[in-house]
C-alpha cells in the first residue's frame, strides 16, 4: 500500500474521526470534480481491501470457529449432567432431613396422645357429616357404621402422561376410604364441591414423587392399571399426607386382621362362597373323600417351577407344567380351589402380586384371554413410557434419537414377539395389539417432536433424526407390523412446518444477496480454497452432476457470480435433505417451496439483464443464467424425481418458461 493511502487508513481509524469535518475539508482543499473522484476511489479501494482482509480472518478461523462451537456444545451438556447429579444430591439430602424429622415427630406425637385423649368417634362422625353437607352425590358416603374422617385438604391434580394441571380437587381420609371430590366453578349454598370418585384404602398404593422443578410437593395413588398424580400446596402438607396416609392403611389393615380373627372360631361354617380364585380361607376345611395324593414330588415342585418358567419368560414350558398337572387331575373330583386349598397344605404358594402371574392365571384357568391381553399391554406400555421418560437428554440432539428409537422401537420388536408367542391360540386380540401399537407411536412421536422440532433444530439435524426413525419403523415389519403410515401422519404437520420455514429463510437470504449483486466474478482469494470449490461442492452436489470445474482457472477467480455459487449450494442442500423428510403427503409442499427458491433466483437474473447497460457485465451475467438453466435446473428436477418418483410437471414447466437465449450485448431482451 502507497504512503498516501497508508495515511488516509491511519486518519480513518483515528478514534477522534469525524466524517462531516474531514467532507468539509476536503471540499475545501480539493480542485474540483475530479479531484473528489480520485478520493472518493482511494477511500473505495480501501473498502475492497478491508473486506479481502476480513474474509481472509474468517477462512483462517472458520475451523476453530466449528472446534469452539463443538466444544461448547460438549460442555453445555456436561454441566447439564452435573445439575442433574447435584439436583439427585440434593433430593437425597432432603429425603435424610425429613426421616429424622419424621423420627422427632413420631415422638412428639406420642407425648401429645399421652397428654391429650383423642377425639370420641362421635365427634368424628359429625365432623364428616358436616364437611360431606359440602360435596354434591356423597350422602350415602356416612352409611357405613364407624366411619369417621381422619385428614382432609386441598390438592391440585396433574396429568399423568405430560404433567400438566387438570384440575383443582378436595381429598378427605377417612379410616376406611380416601374421598377425591372437584371444585364447582358455580357454588350452590353450601355446596363447595362435586364427588369425584371413592377409593378403598386396600385398593390402591401411595408413592412419592421426587421434586423435579417445578414439579414438586406431589405424589401417586396407584389404583391398577390407573394412576392419579397430586400435588400439595407445600412440602409440609405434602409430608402429612403421606405420613398420614400410610398410618391410616397400617391401621386399617391391623383392625381388619384383628376382626378375622375374632370371627374364626365364631363362624365355622362360610355364609357364601366367593367367585373370585384368589379370595380363598386359609383355614377353609378340606374334603378328605374328595382329596387327591399331591404328595408326588414333582406336585409339590409344580408352583416354584411355574414360577422359574414365568420368571424366564419361558411360557411353553409353564403350559407343559400344566398340561402334565391336568393329565393327572383328569379323572378326580377336584376343583381348582380344593386343588389351590390342597397345595396350600403342602406349603405350596403362588406369587399373586406377580403380574405376569396374574396375566398368565387368567389366560390358563380363568378363560379370560381379553382380560389377560388388557393387563399385558397395559404393562408394557408402562415400561416403554418410563423408559423414554429416563432417557436422558444428550448435548447431540441425533445422538439423543438414535438412543430414543433403539428403546422404543426395540421394546415394541419385543412386545410384539412375546404377545405373538402367549396369545397364538387368540386371534381375535391381535386388533388390541395394533391398536395398542399406535398409541404406542403416539407416545413415541411425542418424544421425538419435543426434541427435534420444538427445539428448533436445523433442517439437516432434523432430516437425519426422521430417517432414523423411519429405519427403525421398517424394522417391524419383519414381524408383518407396518406403522410406517401411522408415523408419517403424525410427523407430516412438524415436518410441512420445517419445510416451509427453511423455504422462507432461503428465499430471504437470496433476496439479501440479490440486493448487494454487483455481478463481478467470484474471487476464492487462495488456491485452498479454488481446489475446495472443484472438489467438494458436497457429496450431494457432486453425486448430482453440478461441478464448478469448467467454470475455474488456474487462478483464484470463477467465472460465476457470489450469489448464483452460494445460492446453487444452499438449493442442492435444501432438496436433499427435504428428500429424506419426504412423504407422499408433501409432495406439493416440497415441490412449491423448490419452485418459489428457483423463481426468486431467475427472476434476479431476469432483472439484472434487462437493466444492465454495459455489454460486459451484460454478457457476464447471461453465462450466469445459462448456469442456472443448463446445469442447476436440470439437475434439481432429475434430483427430484429420482427421489420421489413421479415427474415433477411444475419444475418442468418453470424451466421452459426461463430458457435463456443468445442476446445482442445492446438489447434489452434477456429471457423468453
Amino acid at each position: 500500500m502507497s504512503e498516501t493511502g497508508n495515511r488516509l487508513r491511519k486518519l480513518l481509524e483515528s478514534p477522534n474521526f469525524d466524517p462531516q469535518t474531514y467532507v468539509k475539508q476536503l471540499s475545501q482543499q480539493s480542485d474540483g470534480d475530479r479531484d473528489l473522484q480520485e478520493h472518493r476511489q482511494k477511500i473505495q479501494n480501501l473498502a475492497d481491501e478491508t473486506a479481502q482482509n476480513l474474509k481472509k480472518n474468517v477462512y483462517k478461523n472458520y475451523r476453530q470457529f466449528i472446534e469452539t462451537a463443538k466444544e461448547i456444545s460438549y460442555l453445555e451438556s456436561e454441566m447439564y449432567q452435573l445439575s442433574h447429579i447435584l439436583t439427585e444430591q440434593k433430593s437425597i439430602m432432603e429425603s435424610i432431613t425429613q426421616s429424622l424429622l419424621s423420627t422427632d415427630k413420631d415422638e412428639t406425637s406420642k407425648e401429645m396422645q399421652a397428654a391429650f385423649p383423642k377425639e370420641t368417634e362421635e365427634l368424628k362422625q359429625r365432623t364428616l357429616t358436616s364437611l360431606l353437607e359440602k360435596v354434591e352425590g356423597a350422602k350415602n358416603i356416612m352409611d357405613t357404621p364407624g366411619r369417621h374422617l381422619v385428614y382432609n385438604g386441598d390438592l391440585v391434580e396433574f396429568d399423568v402422561d405430560n404433567m400438566s394441571p387438570i384440575q383443582k380437587v378436595h381429598a378427605f381420609l377417612m379410616n376406611d376410604c380416601l374421598l377425591i371430590a372437584t371444585w364447582l366453578p358455580n357454588r350452590r349454598g353450601t355446596v363447595k364441591y362435586k364427588y369425584n370418585a371413592l377409593y378403598d384404602l386396600e385398593s390402591f398404593a401411595v408413592v412419592n414423587v421426587k421434586d423435579n422443578p417445578p414439579m414438586k410437593d406431589m405424589f401417586k395413588i396407584l389404583m391398577f392399571p390407573d394412576s392419579r398424580i397430586f400435588q400439595a400446596e407445600n412440602s409440609k402438607v405434602k409430608k402429612e399426607w403421606l405420613e398420614i396416609l400410610d398410618e391410616t392403611k397400617k391401621n386399617k389393615a391391623s383392625k381388619d386382621k384383628h376382626k378375622k380373627e375374632e370371627e374364626v372360631p365364631m363362624s365355622p361354617v362360610r355364609a357364601e362362597v366367593s367367585t373370585n380364585p384368589f379370595d380363598i380361607d386359609d383355614d377353609e376345611p378340606v374334603d378328605s373323600e374328595n382329596t387327591v395324593d399331591l404328595s408326588l414330588e414333582w406336585i409339590q415342585e409344580l408352583p416354584e417351577d411355574l414360577d422359574v418358567c414365568i420368571a424366564q419368560r419361558d411360557f411353553e414350558g409353564a403350559v407343559d407344567l400344566l398340561d402334565k398337572l391336568n393329565e393327572y387331575l383328569k379323572d378326580q373330583p377336584v376343583t381348582p380351589k380344593e386343588f389351590t386349598n390342597t397345595n396350600r397344605q403342602h406349603g405350596a404358594h403362588f406369587d399373586s402380586n406377580n403380574l405376569l402371574d396374574l396375566f398368565f392365571f387368567l389366560e390358563e384357568f380363568g378363560g379370560q384371554s381379553t382380560k389377560a391381553c388388557e393387563l399385558f399391554l397395559n404393562n408394557r406400555a408402562a415400561a416403554v413410557q418410563t423408559a423414554i421418560r429416563q432417557l436422558r437428554i444428550e448435548g447431540a440432539t441425533l445422538l439423543y434419537i438414535h438412543k430414543l428409537c433403539n428403546i422404543f422401537f426395540t421394546s415394541l420388536l419385543e412386545t410384539a414377539k412375546e404377545f405373538e408367542m402367549d396369545f397364538a391360540g387368540n386371534t381375535g386380540c391381535y386388533s388390541a395389539f395394533v391398536v395398542w401399537s399406535r398409541s404406542a407411536i403416539t407416545m413415541f412421536v411425542d418424544a421425538f417432536s419435543k426434541q427435534v422440532f420444538d427445539s428448533k433444530e436445523s433442517l439437516s439435524t432434523a432430516a437425519e433424526c426422521v430417517k432414523v426413525a423411519k429405519e427403525h419403523c421398517q424394522q417391524l415389519t419383519e414381524i408383518g407390523l407396518d406403522l410406517t403410515f401411522t408415523l408419517q401422519s403424525l410427523l407430516v404437520k412438524d415436518i410441512r412446518a420445517v419445510l416451509q420455514s427453511y423455504k422462507d429463510i432461503i428465499i430471504e437470504a437470496t433476496k439479501h444477496r440479490n440486493s448487494e449483486e454487483m455481478w463481478r466474478r467470484m474471487n476464492l482469494m487462495t488456491p485452498e480454497a479454488l481446489a475446495k470449490l472443484k472438489v467438494e461442492p458436497t457429496e450431494e452436489m457432486r453425486s448430482c452432476g453440478i461441478s464448478f470445474q469448467q467454470y475455474t482457472g488456474d487462478d483464484c477467480w470463477v467465472n460465476l457470480s457470489y450469489t448464483v455459487v452460494a445460492f446453487t449450494k444452499q438449493m442442492m442442500n435444501f432438496l436433499e435433505e427435504g428428500l429424506k423428510l419426504y412423504f407422499p403427503e408433501l409432495h406439493m409442499v416440497l415441490l412449491e417451496s423448490l419452485r418459489e427458491i428457483i423463481l426468486v433466483a431467475v427472476q434476479h437474473v431476469d432483472y439484472s439483464l434487462r437493466c444492465e447497460q454495459d455489454s460486459e457485465k451484460k454478457s457476464f451475467i447471461l453465462q450466469n443464467a445459462t448456469f442456472l438453466h443448463d446445469t442447476v435446473l436440470p439437475v434439481v428436477e432429475r434430483r427430484f424425481e429420482e427421489g420421489v418418483g413421479k415427474p415433477a410437471k411444475q419444475l418442468q414447466d418453470l424451466r421452459k418458461s426461463t430458457r435463456p437465449v443468445r442476446i445482442n450485448p445492446d438489447s434489452t431482451t434477456s429471457l423468453v
